[in-house]
């Protein structure tokens, strides 16, 4: 799997980002696990052609004991299989980055 990781962040601050991403309802029905909405600008072809029967999208973003990993692989809420999950490219993957790491220098997260 395609990930962007970050280790070695304080339990205090693991608390900080869980409980930010459950308020701003980012939840998934797995623990631990988030679903970030990727944004309809960001779509390429096959999502935007799909949108209504797969959308919307996500990126998951699971947390550890002291660790996140954004996984690039973007996902359909509505099927398992299809044409239009793919990995994230570069212009998905640097928006998805950017958000991750705006998340955390928000929450003054010390990495």
């Amino acid at each position: 799997m395609r990930s962007y990781m970050i280790q070695d962040i304080r339990p205090a601050d693991m608390e900080t980002i869980t409980d930010y991403l459950r308020e701003t309802g980012y939840k998934s029905p797995l623990e631990g696990i988030f679903w970030l909405p990727l944004p309809q600008e960001l779509l390429g072809k096959a999502q935007k052609d799909h949108s209504g029967l797969c959308g919307p999208y996500y990126l998951a973003l699971e947390l550890g004991q002291d660790w996140l990993r954004l996984e690039f692989l973007v996902r359909s809420e509505q099927k398992l299989r299809c044409e239009c999950i793919m990995y994230a490219d570069a212009r998905q993957r640097e928006a998805m980055i950017d958000f991750v790491d705006e998340l955390i220098r928000n929450r003054d997260v010390a990495v």
